[in-house]
Parts: structure tokens; C-alpha cells; sequence
């Protein structure tokens, strides 16, 4: 069970901002959060690691709910889950502040760079150093 801090206990000691906005996101926040993490990491196969972040994502966010029902939300058919998932977030994200947007974003690069993605401009920086 995580321990619930403060946000600004949690600001001032510099962790992620992941956290920070996890202390303050509804539930259907939670599940918007969730849905857009598990659909990058099951889009080639759940890997170990992804499975543990989620899982790790869960308990930070205090949303065994919202993991289950992005869970659930896949297993109905697992095919067609990314359109579903789109569908489902276009009608919710647009109402959103500019800084969950920007913040949401964050988390779909650093989950797809865990995944092993790679974006154009990281691969053409990659490409052309030195």
C-alpha cells in the first residue's frame, strides 16, 4: 500500500512529477492515465518489466481500479483495443487543462520509450551525432 503524502511534500523533496499529479488526478483521470499506459505497453506484448510498471504505476497512483478496468478494457478485444482507446480518450482528453495534456504526453514518451520506441527526432539526433 503506497503512502500518501502531500503534494507539496512531494515537490519540495523533487520527486517525479508523475507523483505530484497522481495525488491530485480524479478517477477518471486515474483512468485515462492507465488505459493510454497499458495500450502503448500491449501494443507488441506485455513484457515483464511493462507489467511490473504498471503494477508500480498502480500502487503510486492508488488506482488498483482504474488498472483493472484498462485491463478488462483490452481483454475485450484485444485487436481492436487502440482504436477503442483513441475513441474513448478523444471525447475525454479535449477538456483538459494544458498542463495534464503536456503531463499525459510526458508519460506516453517515457512509456514509449521504455517499450523500446524510438521517436523520428531521437533516431535522426542518433543518427546524425557527432
Amino acid at each position: 500500500m503506497p503512502i500518501k503524502l502531500p503534494p507539496i511534500f512531494l515537490l519540495r523533496n523533487k520527486l517525479s512529477t508523475e507523483i505530484y499529479y497522481f495525488s491530485v488526478m480524479s478517477e477518471e483521470e486515474k483512468k485515462v492515465y492507465m488505459l493510454v499506459k497499458a495500450v502503448i505497453f500491449h501494443y507488441h506484448g506485455l513484457d515483464e518489466i511493462e507489467k511490473l510498471d504498471l503494477e508500480n504505476t498502480s500502487q503510486r497512483l492508488d488506482s488498483a481500479n482504474a488498472l483493472q478496468w484498462a485491463l478488462d478494457f483490452i481483454s475485450k478485444d484485444y485487436i481492436s483495443a487502440f482504436e477503442r482507446a483513441r475513441t474513448y480518450l478523444n471525447e475525454i482528453i479535449g477538456d483538459y487543462t494544458k498542463d495534464k495534456r503536456t503531463e499525459l504526453i510526458n508519460m506516453v514518451w517515457e512509456a514509449n520509450n521504455l517499450k523500446g520506441f524510438v521517436t523520428e527526432m531521437e533516431a535522426y539526433r542518433r543518427l546524425h551525432q557527432g
